[in-house]
């Protein structure tokens, strides 16, 4: 166990966060998983903005990277037009 005062705070604090992170990051996999299921085009083409505002979010909070929100935007993209 940590010594000082403020070790066992900061352990605290990363605790709420990596809860908070999680969260946002599972619901963003949910999102994703959910938008990759559609099989009707309207319909995806109605999630994607959400989805795509929600990845934006994420890498501006950095809980997930830049680069992987970009890949994910990408992929999504491709997968609609593809419909």
């Amino acid at each position: 166990m940590a010594n000082h005062k403020s070790s066992v705070k900061r352990i605290r604090q990363t605790k709420k966060r990596q809860l908070h992170n999680h969260y946002y990051a599972k619901t963003m996999r949910n999102a994703v998983r959910k938008l990759r299921a559609m099989t009707n085009k309207d319909e995806a083409i109605a999630l994607y903005p959400k989805v795509q505002k929600m990845l934006d979010k994420l890498a501006k909070t950095n809980i997930i990277h830049k680069n992987k929100a970009a890949n994910l935007k990408s992929s999504l993209c491709k997968q609609i037009n593809k419909m």
